[in-house]
């Protein structure tokens, strides 16, 4: 029993420690919006400040999903324009820091990383949402996928820049003989 002992302490401490992990990552995903312009106001180093801006738009985004589900269709549209105001933003201040994404990727990453994420988030919103109320999540979508689009470019500098999607594609024009 008492070579029991010491292999009984050390999984209460185990449990013990995983138990504090996983209330210190509860209490940082409760972040509000408050404390999180609090703290954007006060980052100076921006890489943690456009990471800051990606939790507020975050936090927006859920709120938008939340007001659809519950039907509150002008609120939800408010709440996505706030939530792409801080994707633009972050990638404004990455933009405006002076570092190269190619050498120094810290923020540039998390932020392509983000918007991927969210763009599978913002098209199951739009499956959820009535046809004719979908407008302003694919707008929305549109203008992150833009943001996007630069965010992978200033990445990969060599990658073809991607055409614009709003732009018809035009039909392939007809020989002038004809086919007769």
């Amino acid at each position: 029993m008492s070579s029991l002992r010491p292999l009984i302490c050390a999984f209460l401490l185990m449990v013990l420690a995983v138990a504090s992990v996983a209330a210190a990552a509860k209490e940082r995903r409760l972040d509000s919006e408050q404390d999180l312009l609090d703290r954007i106001q006060r980052e100076q180093d921006p890489v943690r400040k456009s990471k800051l801006e990606l939790r507020l738009g975050r936090l927006k985004m859920q709120q938008a999903a939340e007001a659809y589900d519950q039907g509150q269709i002008d609120q939800g549209k408010s709440l996505l324009a706030g939530y792409l105001n801080r994707v633009k933003s972050c990638w404004q201040i990455l933009k405006g820091s002076g570092r190269n994404a190619v050498k120094q990727p810290q923020g540039f990453r998390e932020l392509d990383i983000a918007l991927r994420e969210d763009s599978r988030t913002l098209e199951d919103m739009a499956r959820r949402i009535s046809y004719y109320d979908r407008e302003p999540v694919e707008q929305t979508m549109e203008e992150m996928n833009h943001v996007h689009d630069e965010v992978l470019h200033a990445l990969f500098p060599s990658l073809p820049v991607a055409p614009n999607k709003a732009a018809p594609v035009q039909p392939p024009k007809a020989d002038a003989k004809g086919d007769s």
